[in-house]
């Protein structure tokens, strides 16, 4: 093996960045080294490189959807041999807050997000926790096992675990792109029905519909609550997702529930939406509930589902760039050219 290796770099100070070499990293104890297969682009690698999200590092690479093979165990790793198939976790528990002392490292209180805190994917080669990989099927292709890092797991916890959808709930989902795809395909796997797609392309709605949703609208139609509650038998949603996090979808996503109905927000900007009158919020017993990333158990779960064809993500991977072209590929997501689900970095 080589010394160095190449790596896509973010430099805060002048937010650029650059592909370079950089020595190759050692696992240290109870690490592995992977070799990576593909990275995904994500909405938040954008946020860094424009500043919504603030550096925690000088200097870091990107990419927190990773999936490769293993490379080299650091001392003390059992259970892991080289040529491994694995998704890297895109988070490591800080090991020392009270959450994380009682054993419940699921719920740290400081985690450290890979891409942010330290190095990520964008590169041939990264360095992660054993105990956090996830073992990835023969049959599942290692560009659909990336994106299970993130851009499907985090729609499944959002579903699964902090909306608990249930059999026949009627779901909404506002923004139908790297995340809500995934909501739209999760959704009605756990049985949610209706499911209303709401964005403002035709392509992206008629994609929405392709992926399992049973109603598509677009955000901007002045009828658009009469025909949500329409579809929904005059109900309205038990559960509406916001996929974008800016104020219109925020409010718009809010006042679709019904009486004690959960809006649940995944996208994220700098806006800061309203709630409406207290009064109105209360009587309809409304929930908001935020949410961020997902258990790493739910990796596995989901590439099990993958592998015995319960969980289609074929449509999912929109283009690949190699290593060398990360910033074309950012340039494709940050102006959503072709409407991308998700853009892969192949070193």
């Amino acid at each position: 093996m080589a010394d160095t290796m190449r790596a896509q770099r973010f430099y805060a100070d002048s937010k650029t960045i650059a592909v370079e070499d950089v020595p190759i990293p050692e696992p240290g104890p109870g690490e592995v080294l992977v070799k990576i297969a593909f990275c995904g682009i994500c909405h938040s690698d954008l946020s860094l490189i424009n500043g919504t999200f603030p550096s925690q590092l000088p200097v870091v690479t990107q990419g927190h959807e990773a999936s490769g093979t293993v490379a080299a165990l650091g001392p003390g790793v059992t259970g892991w041999a080289e040529g491994d198939r694995v998704v890297v976790a895109a988070g490591k528990p800080c090991m020392t807050c009270p959450n994380c002392m009682r054993g419940d490292m699921a719920n740290c209180l400081a985690i450290r997000l890979m891409a942010f805190a330290y190095d990520g994917g964008w590169a041939e080669y990264t360095v992660a926790q054993a105990f956090g990989l996830t073992r990835i099927p023969d049959n599942v292709p290692m560009e659909q096992a990336a994106i299970l890092a993130d851009a499907v797991s985090t729609p499944f916890g959002a579903v699964v675990h902090t909306a608990g959808v249930g059999i026949g709930e009627s779901v909404g989902v506002w923004g139908v792109g790297g995340l809500g795809t995934h909501v739209v395909q999760l959704a009605r796997l756990v049985g949610a029905a209706p499911i209303v797609a709401v964005d403002v392309k035709p392509a992206i709605l008629d994609r929405a519909l392709a992926v399992g949703a049973d109603y598509a609208f677009d955000a901007r139609d002045e009828h658009l609550a009469a025909k949500i509650a329409e579809a929904t038998g005059g109900r309205n949603l038990d559960v509406a997702f916001d996929a974008v996090g800016i104020k219109s979808t925020f409010e718009q996503s809010l006042n679709s529930l019904t009486v004690g109905g959960r809006m649940v927000g995944i996208g994220m900007s700098a806006d800061s939406p309203d709630i409406g009158p207290t009064s109105i919020f209360n009587l309809f017993q409304r929930k908001v509930l935020g949410h961020l990333g997902y258990q790493n158990a739910d990796i596995g779960t989901l590439a099990t589902l993958v592998s015995r064809g319960r969980l289609d993500l074929s449509r999912s991977i929109s283009d690949v760039v190699p290593l060398e072209d990360v910033a074309r590929g950012i340039e494709m997501l940050d102006k959503a050219e072709g409407d991308p689900i998700r853009i892969l970095v192949q070193p």
